[in-house]
């Protein structure tokens, strides 16, 4: 919760309200009244500058690893797990942890695999059920998201549906609802933990090149190596992860681009751009809504006194619209500031290059195969706030010729 003093009255946001838009038009309204907002959860961080500066201060702490206790959630095995990330470690021990996983994310080893993502994206665009219209999520974002980490794990690709069942059910955990849906999230988690367990005894067994090999043989003389608990629990947290991000993100660029048709035209025609599309749409809709830090010692920053023990939640999409850093507009040869879609500073996304490139390739082949695309009545959101991504998206598009 938020212990400050400042001179000023700042905005109020109701961030518990299940109604709250983290992207409204009240949130950029309070961007221009004061650099931060109260909440109920601590203070919301709204512009781009102090964002950046309150990511790597010495004197915040990663702040996630409250949010379960936000909500009353203090025990069990979802708040053991969440305790565990790697994002919610500090100091050495999230440096170690880190040093560790890297090797399984080097683009040497995620490079190799570009290739099957685009034909991935192909296939699943060939199977559409009708020519000329999609449900977005089902027919491609979430299989494909959940086939990526199919690959990258080996695992046989007819088995993505229970990576998005599961995956899909624990993310339900970064929403407003996350009490009320406890019950489910920890079943899924329980079921995702047999399925990483057999996953790693069988690369023990049977060893290969791989991002799962990689993970299990992770060793450092001066760092030791990954014990038990810590490769179930990093493996868990990379299938949720790599799936939850790619699925919600790629929605929400085509929500984006509907919006933007010339750019979708450009991106289409110049598929090199396929990168500088994913950092675009990353900045103006992100599906990490905020990122969260909390204060380690009474700390004055730009007139405010922040005591220890203080959430401080910085909102990425506020601060990658801020007007006194970006021109308005959405354009994907633009030369823009870094977003902070994937956070920021010490804790900065292990899987962003995961990421970027599935999503760098998935985009331009989309662009050229799906010409005009329009949004369709019928969507249904994830709340926005937290992550957030569309749960169903139907999407009319002129078919390429």
């Amino acid at each position: 919760m938020s212990t400050l003093t400042s001179a000023l009255v700042p905005p109020s946001l109701d961030v518990a309200d299940p109604a709250f838009s983290i992207t409204s038009a009240e949130v950029h309204a309070a961007r221009e009244q004061s650099w931060y907002a109260t909440t109920p959860y601590g203070i919301a961080v709204l512009r781009y500058d102090e964002m950046s500066r309150l990511l790597k201060h010495p004197k915040l702490r990663q702040g996630s690893v409250a949010w379960p206790a936000h909500n009353g959630v203090t025990e069990g095995p979802f708040a053991r797990w969440w305790a565990s990330w790697i994002l919610n470690k500090e100091g050495a021990e999230h440096h170690r942890l880190r040093r560790l996983m890297n090797p399984a994310f080097s683009p040497k080893l995620i490079g190799g695999l570009v290739p099957r993502f685009q034909a991935l994206a192909a296939e699943l665009i060939d199977g559409f059920a009708e020519p000329d219209r999609c449900e977005f999520v089902s027919e491609f974002a979430e299989p494909y998201a959940a086939r990526v980490i199919a690959i990258m794990l080996g695992l046989p690709e007819g088995e993505w549906p229970v990576i998005a069942r599961e995956s899909t059910t624990i993310g339900l955990a970064m929403g407003v609802t996350f009490r009320e849906d406890l019950p489910r999230i920890e079943a899924a988690l329980a079921n995702l933990y047999d399925y990483c367990d057999a996953l790693i005894a069988d690369r023990r067994a049977h060893p290969r090149d791989d991002f799962v090999s990689a993970l299990v043989n992770a060793s450092r003389p001066e760092d030791g190596r990954l014990d038990e608990t810590e490769l179930r629990d990093a493996m868990v947290l990379l299938v949720f992860g790599g799936f939850d991000t790619t699925r919600n993100q790629l929605g929400l660029a085509v929500q984006t681009f509907s919006e933007h048709l010339d750019q979708w035209d450009l991106l289409a025609a110049r598929p090199d751009l396929g990168g500088k599309a994913v950092e675009e749409v990353m900045r103006v809709n992100p599906t990490v809504r905020w990122v969260t830090r909390e204060v380690l010692e009474d700390l004055e920053f730009e007139g405010v006194t922040l005591a220890a023990g203080t959430t401080v939640h910085l909102y990425s999409e506020s601060a990658g619209t801020d007007p006194r850093v970006f021109a308005p507009g959405f354009d994907i040869e633009a030369e823009r500031k870094p977003h902070f879609g994937f956070g920021g500073g010490a804790h900065h996304c292990l899987g962003h290059f995961v990421a970027r490139s599935d999503m760098s390739e998935a985009l331009p082949l989309l662009a050229r195969r799906l010409r005009d695309i329009r949004l369709l009545p019928g969507a249904s959101w994830l709340p926005d706030s937290g992550n957030t991504g569309p749960v169903r998206l139907p999407v009319a598009f002129t078919p390429a010729p």
